[in-house]
């Protein structure tokens, strides 16, 4: 099962993803994961692990860049199970992987999602 909220804003708006935002200065990454977790789903996790770094760039169609951020992804886990949606998520809720193709969801968040999975069963064995 993995968290997911459901964008309520631009870019990628209402498509589901992985929870998370913007850094704040003087916060440390484990920080900022644990805290963005926590506003757009009020889950309480522990960051275990960098999964990968992915960039987003989306462009209009002249070719002008509309929005660029990196984004940093850790896997996590939580002991709690209640889910809100929060913050800029108009939506949250646990969906088991066998039916993230159901979802409108980015490419590269499935294949992070899958990745951090992996890694998790690893950690585990």
């Amino acid at each position: 099962m993995v968290a997911l909220i459901q964008r309520g804003n631009p870019p990628k708006k209402a498509q589901w993803s992985l929870p998370g935002g913007a850094q704040c200065v003087g916060e440390t990454i484990q920080a900022a994961v644990q805290r963005e977790v926590f506003e757009e789903t009020g889950l309480r996790i522990t960051a275990n692990g960098l999964v990968d770094v992915v960039d987003f760039v989306e462009r209009d169609e002249a070719g002008l860049v509309q929005y660029h951020y990196t984004l940093i992804d850790y896997w996590a886990e939580t002991e709690d199970t209640d889910l809100t949606a929060g913050d800029d998520a108009s939506d949250a809720r646990w969906v088991p992987l066998a039916e993230l193709d159901a979802l409108p969801i980015w490419s590269e968040t499935k294949r992070v999602i899958l990745k951090a999975a992996e890694l998790r069963e690893r950690a585990h064995g």
